[in-house]
């Protein structure tokens, strides 16, 4: 009698433990469709995944060995290089958000690195004290009103938001590296400067690492709250609990 009063009492805890696991799964569930920033979960931890196995297997070990091939002196060029030629898109920029003493200091930052810098290769502007700014049309697309419409992760490119998405396809359409012909120097140039900021965020990957409990969830609010603070030049809004 005693043996069936454990048995059944073993059964009826199994039963709960396994109704306890089911609530917290279901919560989990419903706790990811209501979060307001993050309106396509599934979809985006899908990609997240998608993303790591091609970050783990290429991106990362091609940026590792760049890293440690290439001199200080040549990376710093090469990323001279692109974000001289970003200047002129980025005061464009600046200009469409009424920015305009901040778009004369782009427009002036690429007249001088473009000559005195030699094409760009040596960031003279900044020895000079014309500060670089980071505008791109995603972000003129806040300033103008639009909504960011939900956080999207994509392979390869990564975190966007679906505002910031429709921004990165007209940055990507008019950056003049991407324009370049015959194409094999196009794409040669567009896979140099993925490897370039791939390698730049080496240092980045352990702090993730050891800060992440659940590192697609840390990737996403850590851009969220970035993309906020470019939005409005580092000066957010209070934010309404």
């Amino acid at each position: 009698m005693t043996g069936k009063l454990l048995a059944l009492e073993w059964w009826m805890c199994r039963g709960r433990l396994a109704a306890c696991v089911m609530v917290l799964a279901l919560s989990g569930e419903a706790l990811a469709e209501d979060n307001p920033r993050d309106p396509y979960e599934g979809f985006n931890r899908s990609m997240f995944a998608v993303n790591e196995a091609v970050d783990k297997y290429a991106a990362k070990p091609v940026a590792q060995v760049y890293d440690k091939a290439v001199p200080l002196a040549v990376k710093a060029g090469v990323g001279n290089f692109f974000g001289n030629a970003g200047d002129l898109w980025i005061g464009v920029n600046s200009a469409l958000q009424g920015k305009f003493a901040d778009a004369g200091t782009d427009l002036g930052r690429l007249l001088v690195n473009s000559t005195i810098g030699i094409f760009g290769l040596f960031d003279v502007a900044s020895e000079l004290g014309l500060e670089r700014h980071d505008e791109d049309f995603g972000q003129t697309l806040a300033v103008w009103g639009v909504s960011d419409g939900g956080y999207l992760f994509w392979p390869i490119i990564g975190p966007r938001t679906a505002r910031d998405t429709a921004g990165w396809a007209v940055d990507s359409y008019v950056d003049p590296a991407l324009g370049m012909r015959p194409i094999a120097i196009r794409n040669s140039l567009a896979v140099l400067r993925f490897v370039d900021i791939r390698a730049s965020l080496l240092p980045s990957d352990t702090v993730v690492e050891e800060a992440a409990i659940d590192k697609y969830a840390y990737i996403r609010d850590a851009y969220l709250q970035r993309r906020r603070n470019q939005v409005f030049d580092g000066r957010p809004p209070r934010l309404d609990d």
